[in-house]
């Protein structure tokens, strides 16, 4: 286990289109992580959880002291997404190892689940646990699976559309929804069938990346060719498209934090966006890296997490 002891740099920003201010707090990592996607535990100033690509290693940060301990995941691992399940266990889609991957926050065990070996490798990305504590993930070469952590029960199934399948997410009912990058839809997820239903958004080969649900059960999503914030209504079956601002904008990821305003990674001009469904405007704020690079952002009351790829740092945005 490699240990590093990091000191954070706080620094402070006004939001580009509101007088709010943002506290931003950067936490720099050991390079070479290439840091992915991360998950902020619930409770205040608990552990932020990442996924290190490059390196093969699960991360975690202690926001109070900057310290950051990494945990191997096995030879060839190359983990993408991760997430934490209902007792703060995290989980991983390891695409170098083509396996679910769980640790023991405790012991740091590791324990994984292959993927079936007549799929070949399917270049996991995404996971998502519904409300009976099913997990279900997605693979970008053109599946989507579920895997049952009470008797280890994993099936892979076939996305329409083929290749594609990225970011994934539940509503607060436990209705499972996943966005199709290549595919450019998102699939929401029969759970008693296992069958997906493509719902096409608005803009055609729009690239739809991530999605995530408000309170409410509406699905936002992030367009990454169109550089649009997408909104659909399950309800009414609506779509709402909002272009996000600049020249050219690639939207990555999409988070929805916990008074419903939506927050984005955006690429072309490297800031994050918080949008107000509300007054439909954004407001952007910056971290100190000039290429950033933000990839899956998680939150918890207050605060919104980033992964920077680029620079390998950890990066909060603190807000009232």
């Amino acid at each position: 286990m490699y240990t590093a002891w990091l000191v954070p740099l706080t620094l402070l920003f006004a939001a580009a289109t509101a007088a709010a201010q943002v506290t931003v707090q950067e936490y720099s990592l050991p390079s070479g992580l290439r840091v992915h996607d991360v998950w902020a535990d619930p409770a205040p100033d608990g552990p932020v959880w990442f996924s290190a690509q490059r390196s093969g290693q699960l991360g975690r940060l202690d926001p109070r002291t900057g310290k950051v301990d990494l945990i191997p995941l096995g030879q060839d691992s190359a983990p993408h997404g991760v997430i934490l399940d209902a007792e703060g266990s995290p989980w991983l889609t390891d695409g170098g190892q083509n396996a679910i991957v769980r640790v023991d926050p405790r012991t740091k065990a590791v324990t994984k689940w292959p993927l079936p070996q007549s799929r070949g490798y399917v270049n996991l990305n995404t996971a998502i646990f519904d409300r009976g504590g099913v997990h279900w993930f997605t693979g970008q070469n053109g599946v989507y699976g579920r895997l049952d952590p009470k008797t280890g029960d994993l099936k892979v199934f076939d996305a329409p559309k083929g290749r594609g399948p990225y970011g994934i997410h539940a509503t607060p009912e436990g209705v499972v929804y996943y966005a199709s990058l290549a595919g450019s839809y998102i699939g929401r997820i029969d759970a008693v069938t296992n069958q997906a239903t493509v719902i096409e958004p608005p803009t055609p080969g729009q690239g739809a990346r991530r999605v995530w649900s408000d309170s409410k059960g509406v699905v936002w999503v992030s367009e990454w060719n169109s550089g649009q914030l997408s909104r659909y209504d399950p309800r009414t079956g609506e779509w709402r498209q909002w272009k996000a601002p600049g020249a050219r904008p690639r939207v990555y990821a999409v988070y929805v934090d916990e008074t419903d305003k939506v927050w984005v990674s955006e690429w072309t001009r490297q800031v994050m966006l918080r949008f107000d469904p509300t007054t439909e405007k954004f407001e952007a704020f910056k971290s100190s890296s000039g290429t950033a690079d933000v990839r899956q952002i998680h939150g918890r009351k207050g605060e919104i997490w980033t992964p920077e790829s680029a620079p390998d740092k950890i990066v909060v945005y603190r807000y009232r």
